[in-house]
Order: C-alpha cells, then sequence, then structure tokens
C-alpha cells in the first residue's frame, strides 16, 4: 500500500474513548469496551482506535492489553494506539506493539486534540520515538495542522502517515467556509503524497460531513472516528451505526474525480 494508491477504499478506524468514558461513571463494567470494538469489526470496521491518557479518564490501561487480545482474533482489521510520545504511549507500543501508532502533542491535562505537532521544532523529540516504533514493526502516523508545507518534514522526520486533524474542516461544515477549508485539507493531503507519506483524517468527522471529506481529500487512507460514531450508536445501535458510515465513505468514493 502506497501513495500512488490513491483510489483505494478509505478505512473506517472506530474510537472507543468514549464507550470507556461511559463505563468509568460507575463501577459495573458496563459499557464494555472491548464488546463495543467488537461489535463493530462484526459489522464491518476495518480498524479499532484508542487514546489511552495518563489519568485514565477513558481508556484504562486494563483497556489496552484486552483491546490488544480482541484484535488477534480480527487479524484483517488494524489497531490504532494514539497519544503523546512523551507521556504514556511508547509503554504501550512496545509491550502490545499495534499496527500503528498515532503520536499527538497532547498535554496531559488537555480536554481534547486540538493542534498538531509543529517542524523544525519537534524533529528531534520525535525522530528517535518514531526510529523505535518503526524498528518493532509498527506504522507511525503523526498528528498534523492541514499545512501543505509541514508534510515533507514529517516524512524526513521518519512518519509513515499523517492524520490530518479535522476540526477546522468540521466546524466550517455549513458556512461559508466549507469549500475553502476542504480545498485547504485537499491540498495538505496531496502534499503528503507527494511527499512519500500516507494520509489519515480525525476528529469532529461525521454522517454529515464524511462523504464530502472523502470525495476531495485525495489518497485517504483511513478515517479515525469516535465522539460522533458512538454519539450516533447511542441512537441507532453499533451495527447500524457503522454501516451507515461505511455508506458515507462509499458515497464519497463514488464521488471522487
Amino acid at each position: 500500500m502506497t501513495a500512488s494508491t490513491p483510489s483505494r477504499r478509505t478505512a473506517l478506524s472506530v474510537n472507543v474513548n468514549k464507550v470507556a468514558l461511559v463505563r468509568n461513571t460507575r463501577h459495573l463494567g458496563i459499557p464494555s469496551v472491548t464488546r463495543a470494538a467488537q461489535l463493530c469489526l462484526a459489522a464491518g470496521a476495518q480498524g479499532i482506535t484508542i487514546h489511552p491518557r495518563p489519568d485514565e479518564r477513558h481508556i484504562r490501561g486494563t483497556d489496552v492489553f484486552e483491546l490488544a487480545a480482541l484484535m488477534r482474533d480480527w487479524p484483517q482489521a488494524e489497531f490504532n494506539i494514539e497519544g503523546n510520545p512523551t507521556q504514556n504511549l511508547m509503554a504501550f507500543i512496545r509491550e502490545v506493539r499495534p499496527h500503528q501508532a498515532t503520536f499527538v502533542p497532547d498535554s496531559e491535562d488537555q480536554f481534547t486534540s486540538d493542534h498538531g505537532w509543529n517542524f523544525p521544532q519537534d524533529a528531534e523529540r520525535l525522530a528517535p520515538l518514531i526510529a523505535e516504533c518503526r524498528a518493532l514493526g509498527v506504522r507511525v502516523s503523526l498528528f498534523m495542522d492541514p499545512v501543505p508545507a509541514q508534510m515533507a518534514a514529517a516524512q524526513a522526520v521518519g512518519a509513515d502517515r499523517v492524520e490530518l486533524y479535522t476540526e477546522p474542516y468540521a466546524a466550517a461544515w455549513g458556512t461559508a467556509e466549507q469549500n475553502a477549508q476542504l480545498a485547504l485539507y485537499a491540498q495538505a493531503a496531496q502534499a503528503a503524497l507527494d511527499a512519500g507519506l500516507e494520509v489519515n483524517a480525525g476528529h469532529d468527522l461525521n454522517r454529515d460531513n464524511l462523504a464530502a471529506f472523502v470525495s476531495q481529500v485525495p489518497g485517504l487512507a483511513e478515517v479515525s472516528i469516535g465522539h460522533a460514531l458512538i454519539a450516533d450508536a447511542l441512537e441507532l445501535g453499533y451495527a447500524a451505526t457503522v454501516t451507515a458510515y461505511q455508506a458515507c465513505i462509499d458515497a464519497g468514493m463514488a464521488q471522487r474525480p
């Protein structure tokens, strides 16, 4: 799989953090994070994403290992663990060795991810951590703002992919800025492809804005969706929700130039 195959179907990775957040409000072990992941995979999701923060506000260390065990029963799907590699992420990567590690520049008390890495400022501390992941056989994706000029620097530091931070696009959806934002993401993705990177995306993508994003952003390998998808699942159920998001991806693929 390379950047020279931009027409391949975009994969859906379901972020199950919010399932853990609800579970953590009581001491009953429900809803089950592993059961949620299993149901999403059974419905056709191509991957599971988690972001185990140091304070364990949602995903706990035990979840990481239980999900890793579950994923061994789904060899066709990918396990993506994201987080700040200068905090607790690398310990999980070394032990679990997921398919993908997504490096996110969050502070320990950050409410949610809200910006990407910057180069050259972050290159020195990221390079050895990326090299370690790759030596372990783990693909590395860097969480990045949609800045075309930054993509070559992400490749130069050793990353395999970038994950484009899509909240600005989602915030512009339905406004006069929507098309301009979409064009910016398309330019950033093309710059990443030109640099030899693969392209992921995530943050506030939903059933309204996903198809347009898939249709216009070239070479989109994977979207990671959590908050909106889990919120939809409260009304529709996991299986119907995964099916609905896959339909959005298919609609976007059909509209690609």
